[in-house]
């Protein structure tokens, strides 16, 4: 489990590193997770959400290589890894305070937040996941904040939606 944080924490440390922008290595606080420490004064919130992104994306990853490793030994173990790390992932998707969502949400327009609540209102009557409905209730608060851009990312909305299907599909496929 703790390798997954690690993971999640990487793929943001390797996005702004790959960028050529300072960063320490992750940071783990026991009991609570991890952080990376980076700086962003005068990057675009394009590369704020892609750098946010990053690190639920490396969960996905980990999550899928858990959920193929359940599928091919048939041990719980990796199906409880694949679950746990998909949900994880998806609540640091949440658009408010800390979670990597805060930054994520920041490239995009009322119409892209929008989207953003739909998909998740979707995913979560389909699959009964409350961390999607949590997803889809701090987008609307988000659709009604101060902080859209002048001109909004449809790649990033396009990140974000996949990422929320990608892990969606984790934990559609996992029995709980």
């Amino acid at each position: 489990f703790a390798v997954m944080i690690l993971v999640h924490e990487l793929g943001h440390y390797i996005d702004v590193r790959r960028r050529g922008l300072p960063a320490d290595m992750p940071v783990f606080i026991p009991g609570f997770g991890a952080y990376v420490k980076w700086t962003a004064i005068g990057v675009t919130a394009e590369t704020q959400s892609e750098v946010s992104l990053a690190g639920p994306f490396a969960g996905w990853i980990s999550a899928a290589v858990c959920l193929a490793v359940w599928w091919k030994t048939g041990d719980g173990v990796w199906a409880a890894l694949a679950h746990a790390g998909a949900w994880l992932n998806v609540l640091n998707l949440i658009p408010i305070w800390i979670f990597d969502g805060s930054k994520a949400i920041l490239a995009l327009g009322k119409m892209q937040r929008l989207m953003i609540v739909a998909v998740a209102a979707l995913l979560w009557l389909f699959l009964h996941e409350g961390v999607f409905f949590l997803v889809g209730a701090a987008g609307i608060y988000r659709m009604f904040t101060k902080d859209e851009p002048e001109e909004p990312s449809f790649r990033i909305t396009a990140y974000y939606l996949i990422l929320l299907a990608l892990l969606a599909f984790v934990l559609a496929a996992v029995p709980q």
